[in-house]
């Protein structure tokens, strides 16, 4: 068997010193100097491994300053069964439980016929820190197999994903989730879920999970806080 390259080898130490918490966030890393010392590899692979650890979001390069360590969450999706591995490891703490209401905005999205539906407040935290404040909305075929479940009552804490609580109940499967990916200010809500100021910049994730018939069954309305959260999607060719 043919050697790792020198500088996945390197890349790898680095990242478990990440985790192992011997940098953390906004901790400075050894200059490219300092590791060809210490490790006995060429620059070529040190910046090579720096790269890798940048894409990934394990680092941060302040130029002139050096590379820092990200303590940030980062998830991987290309499929809907990574996106329902968040409650692998995270926390959900409901804000607001599972309640009717008119939203026309989020009915339309839903293709409802009209106006209302159900919709539950919640945060996400990884090792107690809080990354995201979403809001999700379900139309009532779905919302009615989840009324009076622990797990969507204000205050509570649970691993689950509202998606995975829902998916047994469906006659048919969840078949694909559409998102879009914008910038947005964090609102009041948002701003005291994840604890910064009104008006922070957030990722805002919404996505749309339709079953196999193509009938919409929920959508989810995500603001994540970039200082806390890298995303990374793989797209395969088929």
């Amino acid at each position: 068997m043919r050697p790792r390259p020198a500088y996945q080898v390197l890349r790898d130490r680095l990242r478990d010193d990440i985790a192992a918490g011997r940098y953390r966030d906004g901790t400075r890393l050894p200059t490219e100097s300092e590791l060809m010392a210490q490790y006995g590899v060429s620059r070529q692979t040190v910046r090579r491994a720096f790269q890798d650890l940048v894409a990934e979001g394990s680092v941060y390069r302040v130029p002139g300053r050096g590379t820092y360590a990200a303590d940030r969450y980062l998830r991987q999706f290309g499929s809907i069964e990574d996106l329902m591995a968040l409650s692998d490891d995270t926390t959900m703490e409901v804000r607001s439980g599972l309640r009717r209401r008119v939203d026309v905005d989020a009915a339309s999205r839903l293709r409802l016929d009209d106006d209302v539906v159900h919709t539950v407040v919640f945060r996400r935290l990884h090792a107690g820190a809080p990354f995201v404040s979403t809001v999700v909305h379900l139309p009532d075929r779905a919302a009615h197999h989840l009324h009076g479940c622990a797990e969507l009552r204000t205050g509570a804490v649970s691993t689950h994903t509202v998606i995975g609580l829902l998916e047994p109940h469906l006659e048919e499967p969840i078949d694909q989730a559409a998102q879009s990916i914008t910038v947005a200010p964090a609102d009041d809500d948002t701003a005291d879920a994840v604890g910064v100021e009104p008006g922070h910049p957030m990722l805002r994730i919404d996505r749309l999970y339709s079953d196999r018939t193509g009938r919409p069954v929920e959508l989810s309305v995500s603001h994540f806080l970039p200082e806390q959260y890298t995303y990374r999607v793989t797209l395969r060719r088929e």
